[in-house]
């Protein structure tokens, strides 16, 4: 079903919004990996709302609690179950809602699906859930630098129209972290700051994109046909709330190239084997290469906005709503790290798998 993702290395996540709390059961972790509570904490606080004056003042600790799949300090080989409890819901705060169809947002589609929907702020379908994501992409980020030293990196690269001009191969974890917005070119960094700003003030969001490079991928990870490596980070990351669009590599600016211009020729650098360029992202026949993984997602604007909009209540009258509530002006700053687990996750899926494909 829907709440799970991957084959070897499996997630599970469940809980909602303003219930009791949100988990994640991981099937398929290797034994003996070390890991503790602490771990999944840094990617966590990345990731919960009050962190900064242009997030949600929702405050959340967001602690995580290991139930289940560790023993002194290292996974035992069975499923670690995770959970984080809710601490600040408040559910009463959507009383005026729960007739109404919020634009934009997925009361109408999940009514017409199941028949019933929790009016609590959206229920399974808010960003909340992706909690059990990011715990989970935390375990696979530590078995990727185990077994390869592979280094997931994401950043904030425009918000709206405000562009960074910053080289990739310049940036690094303490330099995305420095910025509130996550993003490490620091003069559109203050620019997009400013602008969130303006724009919260103003009752209304802003979307943009995301970037993200993966280093260190060994050659072969990804399977033919269906479950290609652009296939299932493509599917793992549109999942997310919010997500509009993704390209590898040169992406839909490769429609103004020819062939000639477009393609990785091979070289041969320190005896080994290279493309001089990476204008596939990494990724060539669903199957990695060897270079980095380069992507971009884009995220719409928050859908929750403080100006009146036509909608319908449950019994189709034609009703005005402006939504009020602790909501992103930009979801993009906490997005980073939901990115990069989504991709960690895949990766560390298809690395298993990849071992089982030669005798």
């Amino acid at each position: 079903m829907g709440d799970s993702l991957g084959r070897l290395f499996r997630i599970t996540t469940w809980g909602e919004s303003h219930g009791g709390g949100v988990g994640v059961v991981i099937d398929g972790c290797p034994s003996g990996l070390d890991l503790s509570e602490e771990d999944l904490q840094y990617e966590l606080d990345r990731r919960r709302p009050g962190q900064s004056k242009i997030t949600t003042q929702r405050k959340e600790s967001d602690k995580a609690i290991i139930l289940s799949g560790v023993f002194e300090g290292r996974t035992t080989g069975t499923a670690i179950s995770v959970m984080v409890t809710n601490e600040d819901a408040r559910p009463n705060a959507y009383d005026h809602l729960k007739d109404l169809y919020r634009p934009s947002h997925a009361d109408y589609t999940y009514e017409k699906k199941f028949g019933i929907r929790d009016w609590k702020g959206g229920g399974r379908s808010s960003a909340r859930e992706t909690i059990a994501r990011v715990t989970a992409g935390a375990v696979a980020k530590k078995l990727l630098k185990y077994w390869e030293d592979i280094q997931t990196i994401a950043w904030v690269e425009q918000i709206h129209e405000i562009k960074s001009k910053i080289e990739k191969n310049s940036i690094s974890p303490n330099m995305i972290e420095k910025s509130a917005v996550r993003c490490p070119d620091k003069k559109a960094s203050d620019a997009m700051i400013k602008h969130i700003l303006e724009v919260r003030k103003a009752g209304d969001s802003v979307g943009g994109i995301i970037r993200a490079i993966v280093r260190n991928v060994p050659a072969g990870l990804g399977e033919p046909v269906f479950d290609k490596l652009t296939a299932d980070l493509s599917k793992a990351l549109m999942s997310l709330p919010a997500t509009r669009g993704i390209e590898f590599g040169l992406g839909f600016d490769s429609v103004k190239m020819k062939g000639s211009e477009h393609n990785d020729a091979f070289v041969i650098e320190n005896g080994h084997i290279k493309t001089s360029t990476n204008h596939s992202g990494g990724i060539q026949g669903g199957i990695s290469n060897g270079d980095d993984i380069d992507l971009r997602v884009s995220f719409k604007p928050t859908a929750t906005i403080n100006f009146e909009q036509e909608t319908v209540s449950r019994s189709g009258e034609a009703v005005k709503i402006s939504a009020k509530g602790r909501h992103d002006p930009c979801v993009l700053p906490r997005a980073v790290p939901m990115v990069e687990a989504m991709i960690n996750l895949v990766l560390v899926d298809h690395y298993l798998r990849n071992h089982k494909s030669r005798i």
